[in-house]
């Protein structure tokens, strides 16, 4: 499809995706509190895998087209590297809250562009370092070392967003040859095998409630995935991105009304000084394009 650049409509897509994540966030804390989170992580990616399917076979040239790659490792691996990230971040929501996890994982966009000159050789002025190293700032006052207690399930949703930072510039590495339908399919499918690989060992009966909050979730991140993909369609992804912090404020609503969570003082000047150097990171990136 030609990207027409209606940014309106983006922007508009890109926080619908980020309310879906958000409750979709929330339903797997749920799930994974009461059963297994690989568990819960691979059922959610037997219904990814199947709607990845079912949107390749509709692609010309069907699921040979879009599996069809020159770099399969590099596509295995990314897949692999997100349903592990998944398998973390839901970790973290059971220990740590959503408020917090959340928190912490702002600092992606930072890590990716920190990582995208040594990874990807692109070029990061000292104005986005300087941003980088304020970010990071941040992480440490929400962390507060030397203040109270360390809680090393903080390091869980940092870990996360490592993990989800390489996935993204993989993704851009991967980008240089193969089209978006091929990397979508790959994510889904490769995902779907290592977590049942994994997953399996561990089923469970669920109640039947249960059921219709796993079937909700499997919903929510496949609506999801499609959002964001109708939102980088309509819309160049530098005028939208900073939309997706909402994604923090809906989930910590949630966090706050629904499990009882609190944001501490320090986690809140932590998370705004990391959101603010994360947006001025996409700023300069934009304005470098």
């Amino acid at each position: 499809m030609t990207q027409t650049n209606n940014v309106r409509l983006g922007v508009i897509l890109m926080l619908l995706t980020t309310i879906v994540f958000a409750l979709q966030d929330g339903i797997s804390r749920h799930l994974a509190d009461a059963y297994n989170v690989y568990l819960v992580v691979m059922v959610r990616y037997w219904f990814f895998a199947a709607f990845v399917i079912a949107v390749a076979r509709r692609k010309a040239g069907g699921i040979g087209a879009a599996a069809q790659t020159k770099q399969p490792l590099v596509q295995g691996f990314r897949g692999v590297l997100l349903a592990l990230e998944v398998c973390v971040m839901v970790t973290g929501f059971t220990l740590l809250g959503l408020v917090e996890s959340h928190a912490v994982f702002a600092c992606y966009p930072l890590l990716v562009a920190a990582l995208s000159g040594p990874l990807l050789g692109e070029k990061v002025g000292w104005r986005r370092w300087a941003a980088i190293g304020v970010g990071f700032v941040g992480v440490m006052i929400i962390f507060q070392p030397g203040v109270s207690v360390f809680d090393p399930y903080a390091v869980i949703p940092l870990l996360a967003a490592l993990m989800f930072a390489l996935y993204g510039l993989l993704t851009r590495f991967v980008a240089r040859q193969d089209s978006t339908a091929t990397s979508f399919f790959w994510t889904g499918t490769a995902g779907a095998i290592t977590m049942t690989i994994i997953g399996i060992w561990f089923w469970e009966p669920m109640t039947g409630v249960d059921w219709m909050w796993m079937a909700l979730l499997c919903v929510t991140g496949a609506s999801g995935h499609w959002l964001l993909i109708r939102c980088y369609e309509v819309a160049e992804a530098s005028a939208v991105q900073p939309f997706a912090y909402f994604q923090l404020v809906f989930a910590s609503a949630l966090g706050i009304m629904i499990f009882g969570e609190s944001i501490r003082p320090n986690v809140a000047l932590g998370v705004t000084v990391i959101v603010a150097a994360g947006l001025f990171t996409l700023w300069r990136e934009r304005q470098q394009r």
